[in-house]
């Protein structure tokens, strides 16, 4: 149930499943759905609910079908309101929901019917016009979308259900439990409108031209190309937006088409940094017997605001990053996208994993170092003979890269043992415990060393090993 910790949910049920919660993501898959139900109405919207009200279990999607039902009529059947919510349960029990569904007069009916007035075994109802006061009344007053303090100061008084509070004039009612629960009365009843909001698909960014004829020259196909680009640029300014990918598409006259795409780091809209990237590709292009048309296509916008450029002292340059990013960008062009990184900390206290590649734009938040190591490390450890005082103590004596070397001074252990919540190996290839050493040799030089395994160690029949992973400046 909601609320129960975690280790007493596992204490219950040892197999239970978990998953780290995703709040983006679901609203993500609940616009996706709300867009799928454009098959039943223009007019849908993902559930957005007020501040003051509490989120009840489960999410819903508003639908108008004001207008839509006798779409859905079947033969003789005038019943279309029945067949349109019938056959929405169906299509969305289809995708894997578990979907209840309800249409009543006002949003607020039908939200509290689906939730407080269905059941699995009948997921779906339909209150007839006029009938809100007759069919609903007996739901609880947490069908008004209250919020959870004022369901239980309700409950304290004795006013479990809707028709509890038909009767009660509406200020003192107001007064005594604030106006949430009189709007909200309100709303369910029809005495007052409730706005919302319709899910507007996405914008498409497009732009095309057609010619009188085909035309299989590079240079005037280029210069329509130019000119869509500038029109695009346009329309990407007045929305606030930045292209993170274009696609520029030919159409050919036999039927065939050939693209050119280019891909950002950021959101951007200059025409001549687009086109800059565009422009290598015209290179070789066949058109065969010609375009008759060309469009331009930008998939991927992100939002892009308009920003001061800062400048330096005077006669210095322009503290800006934009060159850089342009730059990245024609390199990401000529290389690949995926060979333009950079390196990023990871959450991991095992040395050659605490790093990932990144994006090579954004800010990144270095953790302050706790202890001395490295600055950098080699591109794999590499395994040294070493000989110690001791079993568990530090080496006196390497032989590293075929020569011999004796050790000065020696600082550690610092141990780093396996990450258990990692899919490790098992068996022979399991990770093993490491101690970390800082030695000193003689002739100066200072090495990042460690023993790979323990002596002794229970279910472990393989000998400890050393391994040189990194050098001091």
């Amino acid at each position: 149930m909601p609320g129960l910790g975690l280790p007493h949910a596992r204490a219950l049920l040892p197999g239970l499943a978990v998953r780290p919660a995703d709040p983006a993501g679901d609203a993500r898959a609940l616009a996706a759905l709300a867009e799928r139900c454009l098959r039943y109405t223009p007019w849908t919207a993902a559930e957005r609910l007020p501040e003051d009200t509490a989120a009840p279990p489960g999410a819903g999607i508003w639908l108008d079908v004001t207008g839509c039902a006798h779409l859905f009529v079947a033969g003789n059947d005038d019943d279309g309101e029945h067949a349109l919510v019938e056959d929405l349960q169906r299509h969305v029990a289809a995708l894997g929901y578990d979907v209840r569904a309800a249409l009543a007069d006002t949003p607020g009916a039908a939200w509290g019917a689906a939730r407080y007035a269905t059941s699995a075994e009948a997921p779906c109802l339909v209150v007839p016009p006029g009938g809100i006061e007759r069919r609903l009344p007996g739901l609880p007053v947490a069908a008004l979308r209250l919020p959870e303090e004022a369901v239980a100061d309700l409950d304290r008084l004795g006013l479990r259900r809707i028709a509890d509070l038909k009767d009660i004039a509406r200020a003192p009612l107001a007064r005594r439990l604030g106006s949430v629960v009189r709007r909200q009365l309100d709303r369910f009843l029809g005495a007052e409108a409730e706005p919302i909001s319709p899910h507007l698909p996405a914008k498409p960014y497009v732009e095309g031209v057609r010619f009188a004829e085909p035309i299989a020259h590079l240079d005037p196909v280029r210069r329509a190309a130019v000119r869509l680009l500038y029109r695009l640029c346009a329309r990407l300014e007045r929305d606030g937006r930045g292209a993170r990918r274009l696609v520029l598409a030919f159409h050919l006259c036999d039927g065939g088409h050939a693209e050119a795409t280019a891909g950002t780091g950021r959101a951007v809209r200059d025409p001549a940094h687009l086109l800059h990237l565009l422009a290598p590709q015209f290179e070789g292009l066949d058109l065969g017997f010609g375009a008759d048309a060309v469009t331009l296509h930008a998939p991927r916008t992100d939002p892009l605001a308009p920003r001061q450029t800062v400048h330096a002292a005077a006669g210095g340059p322009p503290q800006d990053d934009e060159a850089l990013a342009q730059l990245l960008d024609r390199l990401a062009g000529r290389l690949g996208a995926r060979r333009i990184h950079r390196l990023a900390p990871f959450e991991s206290h095992i040395p050659e994993r605490a790093m990932r590649a990144a994006p090579p734009l954004g800010r990144l938040d270095w953790p302050r170092p706790s202890r001395l190591r490295p600055l950098r490390l080699l591109p794999w450890p590499e395994p040294v003979e070493a000989t110690a005082a001791i079993p568990d103590g530090p080496p006196v004596l390497l032989r590293w890269r075929r020569q011999a070397h004796r050790v000065r001074r020696a600082n550690g252990p610092e141990r780093l043992a396996p990450e258990w919540w990692c899919d490790a190996p098992s068996g022979r290839d399991a990770a093993r415990v490491r101690d970390y050493y800082r030695v000193e040799l003689a002739d100066g030089r200072r090495l990042w060393l460690f023993r790979e395994g323990l002596y002794g160690a229970g279910g472990d029949d393989r000998p400890p090993r050393w391994f040189v992973h990194g050098s001091f400046a």
